[in-house]
């Protein structure tokens, strides 16, 4: 694909600009593209069989577990189906009677042990999520870190789960409002955070006495079955966790089980908002309480007022971290006349100095591949509908090998783009130019989901109006990283339901009960 694929004469600064940069704009690949990186197989946490009951159970079947940078076999990992999902519910089952009977300062004890554990090993944690995910180590090592933090964050909050007395009308009678652990849980995670994604669910849930069955994705399995293997050494009851791999046709009958079972009474998904709501009416017949955490499509708004240098860093570290393939990750750039040209200039030199592409086992790299082939298809399609439309495209726009694309930088994108309309996940970044705050509104809250929404101003009526005003659950005010234990996260709209992380995240795995103690002597 061109480079420059669309007339700039409606921008003589573009135009001056494309002429200083090299023709192929995109940051070249770093030397991991040229060598060839494996697994151990004899990796200290590489797990491949099911985990259920406190077992490692193997199904009749496996499936392979590819490095997205290379295309080559990792592990084959058992490929588990509906009926090794109801074992796991039933050992669930029969677990969560005793498990939440422990007190809560026993459960605390043994997430922080988990937590530990987590720590210790964080090395090989970080390089199975890198071989299976693609993402660069450094990433995958701040990864591991974020997913401890929520064990730890879980072990505290479990001794901080407090009911309520309520003053009574009457003089004869107490009220007493109890929280109490909802039963099992089935956790189905998604790929682009293999390990914090489990833990910000698990965390809260055998916190709150809840024991879980998890489904994890099919191209990052081997994650899962490591946190599983150190659950087991912090000494968590056999049927408290459990781990269900399957492939991606075995998903449906697998998923079938887990949100219908009659013994199952909560689920707790992360993924594409079409995914949720198959899984939600699944759960409608037997009235399941659920959490989900969908799709994205973040605004990330640049007011003329802002400091350009630190809107550039933000964005560098919103659109390119995880390659782009993250639900809170910005995905339309909206930045005021004003700076537009200082914004877009800035923004690909940072690009040209920052990204270096190649297999995320090298330290060099800092933009892996994406997971498949299919995420690399959609961010093309997306590029090639912009560039139809009129966009430019200043910075990549190809695709090298595999799933590797260019990070790529457009500029004279407009409103009726896909890029525009439809979540991305990738390396795109379209900018967007507005003229004032309640355009830019408008464009920003264009959209069924509602995820996170960024704001870089120096005006602090700003900053505040328009945080107020996006239809978002999640905001970042010059600030591009946002997530933490100790903060809510969850959407608005189509982007879901319940927040997860935070004192209330423990919430979506409890049920309150009101106890009335009547005929007391007044």
């Amino acid at each position: 694909m061109s480079v420059v694929c669309a007339s700039h004469a409606r921008h003589p600064f573009l135009l001056l600009l494309l002429r200083r940069l090299p023709r192929v704009g995109s940051p070249g690949p770093s030397p991991a593209m040229r060598r060839s990186y494996s697994l151990d197989a004899s990796a200290p946490l590489l797990r491949t069989r099911a985990y259920v009951d406190g077992r490692w159970v193997s199904a009749a079947s496996a499936f392979p577990v590819l490095d997205p940078a290379t295309g080559q076999e990792i592990a084959r990992v058992s490929d588990c189906g509906p009926a090794e999902a109801k074992r796991a519910v039933d050992a669930a089952y029969r677990a969560s009677p005793s498990w939440k009977r422990a007190t809560a300062k026993e459960r605390s004890v043994l997430l922080r042990k988990w937590f530990d554990l987590l720590t210790r090993h964080k090395e090989d944690l970080a390089k199975l999520v890198t071989f299976e995910s693609g993402k660069p180590m450094k990433e995958s090592e701040s990864e591991i870190a974020y997913a401890a933090s929520f064990l730890e964050w879980f072990s505290e909050e479990a001794r901080r789960v407090y009911g309520d007395v309520v003053p009574s009308p009457l003089r004869d009678r107490k009220i007493f409002l109890l929280k109490q652990p909802v039963g099992v849980a089935s956790i189905i995670t998604p790929w682009n955070f293999p390990s914090a994604m489990i833990t910000r669910k698990v965390g809260a849930a055998l916190a709150a006495g809840c024991t879980v069955v998890v489904k994890p994705a099919e191209d990052t399995p081997l994650s899962a079955l490591a946190l599983a293997e150190l659950a087991e050494q912090a000494g968590i009851p056999a049927g408290v966790f459990n781990v269900v791999p399957c492939s991606r046709e075995k998903t449906p009958a697998v998923g079938q089980v887990l949100c219908t079972d009659p013994l199952v009474a909560k689920i707790s998904f992360t993924g594409s908002t079409a995914t949720g709501k198959v899984l939600l009416k699944m759960a409608a017949d037997t009235v399941k309480k659920a959490s989900m955490e969908l799709g994205g499509h973040a605004p990330f708004i640049v007011f003329d007022s802002a400091d350009v240098d630190r809107a550039v860093s933000g964005a560098m570290a919103s659109k390119f971290r995880n390659s782009g393939q993250a639900c809170v990750c910005s995905n339309r750039f909206l930045v005021q006349s004003g700076i537009y040209e200082r914004f877009v200039d800035k923004l690909g030199r940072a690009m040209d100095a920052e990204l270096r592409l190649g297999h995320g086992a090298d330290p060099g790299t800092t933009q892996g591949p994406l997971i498949n082939q299919r995420a690399a298809d959609k961010v093309l399609q997306q590029v090639s509908d912009a560039v139809s439309r009129g966009a430019t495209v200043l910075r990549g726009g190809k695709r090298l090998h595999g799933s590797f694309v260019e990070p790529t930088l457009l500029v004279d994108v407009t409103t009726d783009m896909l890029c525009t309309k439809e979540e991305t996940f990738g390396p795109l970044l379209p900018v967007i130019r507005f003229s004032t705050e309640e355009e830019a509104l408008t464009v920003a809250n264009d959209s069924n989901v509602g995820l996170a929404g960024y704001v870089y101003s120096q005006d602090v009526s700003q900053m505040w109006r328009v945080s107020e005003l996006l239809e978002v659950g999640i905001v970042g005010v010059n600030e591009g990283l946002l997530s933490t234990p100790e903060a809510a996260f969850g959407g608005v709209k189509e982007s879901g339901l319940g927040s997860e992380g935070s004192r209330y995240g423990i919430d979506e795995y409890l049920e309150l009960k009101y106890m009335c103690l009547g005929n007391l002597q007044p």
